[in-house]
């Protein structure tokens, strides 16, 4: 074989390796760049933004039964959102949630904890720390308080929310959703092991919303948990209902769901406290027509 076919050789071969090489980096880069896109589309981008707020809502069963008096409190560290929600029931049970988030550019939920105690003692704590995507869970049982912690690889800032995290998140796709449009976002669930699901977020409907002593106008929204077929053979996970305010500005009026765990009561949370707290019913069609119950969008 004479010596230039021998370099022509080497010289193709050389071609075909740079080519290969210079196209890979190319399809993994278009394809990052397809998913960062996507990713960004599915970004909770705010309008409303919030600020410093205090509250007393009341936590109660179904029938409207009061169960504990709360305390909601929110306020900005620089650029963060804290929020802290207390619950303390007449036979020595504590519930304290918190959560930290970043309003702009768009919507991150950073931390989340749920923390039950009993005469001090703790019966229940998870949290999530949505940086590391480290997620734990105590839970007493028996005397003993067992212990889980998982590292949830597939967690997305941004599109994972837990607790009070969802009405923020609500808030922000509100209009989307009022328009018949419907949002897949994650939860962080506790079984109480640790868990990520996939959860579709869609618009109810208006609602008349009786609480403390007044009627009031709510725009109904539901959380529905997308539960694999196999995994509905050993756990149920109820739907979750949460109610803003309306017209706009869109501020939270309710809550309806477990406390934490799928098999936890299903209880409710009423933005005012103290005289009768009636089922949501539905604004009538004439009353839209007149405006009593329009929505402003």
């Amino acid at each position: 074989m004479s010596y230039s076919l021998v370099q022509g050789r080497m010289k193709a071969l050389v071609l075909l390796a740079v080519a290969v090489a210079t196209s890979l980096p190319a399809g993994v880069e278009a394809e990052e760049h397809a998913e960062q896109k996507a990713q960004a589309a599915r970004q909770i981008v705010l309008s409303e933004f919030e600020a410093t707020a205090r509250g007393f809502p009341s936590l109660l069963d179904l029938n409207g039964n009061p169960l504990a008096d709360g305390d909601f409190a929110q306020w900005l560290e620089g650029e963060r959102l804290r929020v802290r929600i207390i619950y303390q029931f007449k036979d020595g049970r504590r519930i304290e949630e918190t959560g930290a988030f970043h309003q702009k550019p768009h919507l991150v939920q950073h931390e989340w904890t749920w923390v039950e105690t009993r005469n001090g003692v703790t019966q229940r704590k998870f949290a999530v720390n949505f940086g590391t995507q480290q997620a734990t869970a105590d839970k007493r049982e028996g005397g003993k308080l067992k212990q889980w912690s998982e590292k949830l690889d597939h967690l997305n800032a941004g599109q994972t929310f837990a607790g009070f995290g969802f009405t923020l998140a609500i808030k922000g796709v509100r209009e989307r959703l009022i328009k018949g449009g419907k949002v897949e976002l994650q939860a962080v669930g506790f079984t109480p092991k640790p868990r990520l699901v996939s959860v579709e977020i869609s618009y109810g409907g208006l609602d008349r919303v009786q609480m403390g002593g007044r009627a009031l106008t709510g725009e109904r929204f539901l959380i529905h948990p997308r539960i694999p077929k196999i995994a509905k053979l050993f756990i149920e996970v109820p739907d979750t209902r949460i109610w803003l305010t309306s017209p706009r500005p869109a501020g939270f009026l309710r809550w309806e769901g477990t406390l934490v765990e799928p098999d936890d009561p299903i209880v409710r949370v009423d933005l005012l406290p103290g005289g009768k707290s009636g089922r949501a019913a539905s604004v009538a069609v004439d009353e839209r027509s007149t405006g009593n119950g329009k929505q402003n969008k």
